[in-house]
């Protein structure tokens, strides 16, 4: 009986003298200098309204308050993407985008949906009462997704899960803050200016007070939202249309919700808004910060279930899916890689640790038919990449996990000849559960992934750990 493979099957080679010819507008440079373009013309377009509103000292003032909370939020979002970093340029474009162009196509929507409807109905505060509550959320959100949407269709080997997505999206909502803060405490500045005389209260520290130090989560916390459902739409296939379109879109609704009760929260009274503060945003800023870091957690485990089947192939070394799973592991075999051979090696063992997850992660979609038509050229061009930095990277991260396993402690003896030990059914040293099914090793723990497998004797290491007394 036949079976069928999970893995998809390639794509047809063109025949002999057929060549595909891209139209011009799909070529990559092409399509970065328009991106581009339109960022920098959207910069200065949005550069010029807010200088307008606030006027060049109240902009100036506002540019510095309004930087405050970004590297936090931006290394915030960096460090939870540690286990398989994108690139820097998928960053730099989230940000700009948020930054530049969704803050623009947001202040013209909104500005001509409230003055419409203030024409319209004849009541110019139902009118910014609706435009805050209803028209924002819709136009900030959608602005925002977009961002994310690109990154999804455009950079796809790049965008894996809801890590991804989080990112994305905290990174884009980050920049649209930004620009956001630079014009609501400019404009507070310049109110602080008119009333110098008039004895009252800071409005800029007020504002600095709500917008950077209580919320500055706010934005990021409601865009995540959609790209958790991004995040989830790239583990389902291609063919799988309904479910890829359905999250998504699941994800933005729910932020356009949750921006709406944000903003709809001074409606509900003289505190209204800390009781939605203390009651909603709050919890759901733990959740969403829990749910992220499990979900990195969980990437950690899969690599080390997935690579043991490359290691017994002999593309990777035992050690290796151990220390690869392990973010202090990796950390150490970057030092060891600088103290032993210098910064060039660090960061050719950083860029092994980064291909050996791509790895991961694409074999785990793979099993699952989850991946594309690519994968075996995918797979090849991982390996090849992980074969050439092995020079400096299989020792390093050797001594990583011989420096970070946990320590195996004598098991008991067999009260008679022939009984069983303890742990997994085998005598010591292949019965340490450190070292079984839990880290990827086939059941019951004995080789290829058991203890011997893992080398403490065949590094010359004795099952010590180093870092404990």
């Amino acid at each position: 009986m036949a079976t069928t493979s999970p893995y998809p099957i390639p794509p047809e080679v063109p025949a002999p003298g057929e060549v595909r010819r891209a139209h011009w507008w799909q070529r990559r440079a092409i399509r970065a200098a328009g991106l581009v373009t339109l960022l920098a013309l959207s910069g200065l377009v949005i550069l010029s309204l807010v200088r307008e509103q606030t006027g060049t000292e109240g902009f100036l003032v506002g540019l510095g308050l309004a930087t405050v909370p970004v590297p936090l939020l931006v290394a915030a979002f960096r460090w939870l993407d540690r286990v398989a970093p994108g690139p820097w340029r998928n960053l730099l474009f989230a940000f700009a985008w948020g930054a530049c162009a969704a803050a623009l196509i947001a202040i013209v929507a909104n500005s001509f949906a409230i003055r419409w409807i203030a024409t319209a109905t004849a009541d110019p505060h139902s009118a910014d009462t609706l435009g805050a509550t209803v028209i924002a959320p819709i136009v900030e959100e959608s602005a925002k997704a977009a961002a994310v949407l690109l990154v999804f269709l455009f950079r796809r080997r790049d965008f894996t899960g809801v890590v991804d997505g989080v990112v994305i999206a905290g990174v884009t909502a980050t920049g649209f803050a930004f620009t956001e803060n630079i014009l609501y405490l400019g404009n507070a500045f310049v109110t602080d200016q008119l009333s110098r005389d008039s004895g009252l209260a800071s409005v800029t520290a007020a504002t600095f007070f709500v917008r950077v130090v209580m919320s500055p989560f706010a934005h990021p916390l409601f865009t995540v939202l959609t790209g958790i459902g991004f995040g989830l739409a790239a583990f389902f296939a291609e063919r799988q249309h309904v479910r890829r379109v359905l999250l998504p879109l699941t994800g933005l609704l729910l932020a356009m919700g949750v921006h709406a009760l944000w903003n709809g929260s001074a409606v509900f009274g003289q505190y209204g808004f800390f009781t939605v503060y203390a009651l909603f945003m709050l919890p759901s800023f733990g959740l969403v910060t829990w749910l992220a870091i499990w979900t990195r957690q969980r990437e950690l485990r899969l690599i080390r279930a997935e690579l043991p089947a490359y290691a017994a192939a002999g593309w990777l070394t035992p050690p290796e899916p151990y220390a690869l799973g392990s973010m202090r592991a990796r950390a150490l075999a970057r030092d060891y890689a600088a103290y032993t051979w210098g910064k060039a090696a660090a960061r050719t063992v950083a860029e092994y640790e980064t291909y050996a997850t791509s790895l991961a992660f694409l074999r785990h979609r793979g099993r699952r038919g989850r991946a594309g038509a690519d994968f075996v050229v995918r797979e090849r061009e991982l390996l090849e990449e992980l074969w050439e930095r092995r020079g400096p990277a299989r020792p390093a991260l050797a001594y990583a996990a011989r420096a970070t396993a946990p320590v195996l402690y004598p098991m008991p003896m067999p009260l008679a000849v022939g009984m069983p030990y303890a742990g997994y059914g085998h005598p010591p040293p292949y019965g340490g559960p450190a070292y079984g099914p839990a880290y990827g090793g086939p059941a019951p723990g004995g080789p290829p992934y058991g203890y011997p497998a893992y080398g403490y004797p065949a590094y010359g290491c004795p099952p010590h750990n180093p870092y404990r007394s």
